[in-house]
């Protein structure tokens, strides 16, 4: 495993988290950290043919981080799992530069059949803690999944998918990570707080109900006027 390509991933971690204040910390205390390089010796013992080893690696390293994670996952640079526990990656699962991931995610196949059966994360994609990602879809770069969201449809690009299941709410602009994690947002929260649909459309028939509350307050005003004011008697003036 190629000293840069840690050092690499040490220092994604604490760019992306403030709680992270030394680079011994993160070697000695971050499960993620540990899950991701148990798994790079675990990917690189699959690749040589040497399955059964790569699967005891992996079980070692669940035991220790509660982070399960295939041997023959394709995992690329700076990856960061933040606080790890829970967390499920299948088998055919393939993972971006930038990408992270948060407590509780699963990246899970639809499909007993020896195929491509579980997702693709592009490269600075965030998902939410308790998302659900489900089978060979692909979630584009730099897109964000909204905490126990359940995707069973791609996400394009700078696009954020909230709810069960999960809907895509928001376009957002393309603002690529560079090495520093420079536009990374915890949990994609950036992406998350406006451009809802249901919460629009609840909005709008809030909005419109108000209106018609006061229209039927100005016509019942109306009709209690009319009944209130005093009936006026016209006489012919006839005679006997």
């Amino acid at each position: 495993m190629p000293f840069r390509q840690l050092r690499d991933d040490i220092k994604a971690i604490r760019v992306r988290d403030p709680a992270a204040h030394s680079l011994l910390q993160v070697v000695l205390t971050y499960p993620g950290f540990h899950a991701l390089v148990l798994h790079r010796v675990a990917h690189f013992l699959w690749r040589n043919h040497l399955k059964l080893i790569a699967h005891v690696v992996a079980y070692i390293s669940r035991i220790l981080t509660g982070i399960e994670i295939h041997p023959a996952v394709k995992i690329g640079r700076r990856f960061f799992i933040d606080h790890g526990t829970g967390v499920v990656i299948g088998e055919t699962a393939e993972i971006g530069d930038d990408v992270t991931l948060y407590q509780a995610v699963t990246l899970g196949g639809l499909s007993s059949n020896a195929e491509k059966r579980h997702p693709t994360l592009k490269n600075g994609a965030i998902v939410g803690a308790g998302a659900q990602i489900l089978g060979p879809i692909t979630v584009g770069e730099y897109a964000r999944v909204g905490a126990n969201a359940v995707v069973l449809i791609d996400v394009p690009d700078n696009t954020t998918a909230v709810g069960v299941p999960a809907r895509l709410v928001q376009k957002m602009p393309s603002i690529p990570l560079n090495q520093d994690c420079q536009a990374f947002m915890a949990y994609g929260a950036d992406g998350m707080r406006d451009d809802d649909p249901t919460a629009k459309a609840i909005e709008i028939l809030c909005t419109e109900m108000k209106a018609l509350k006061k229209r039927v307050a100005e016509l019942e005003m109306t009709d209690e006027t009319a009944v209130s004011r005093p009936k006026i008697v016209v006489s012919n003036g006839g005679g006997i």
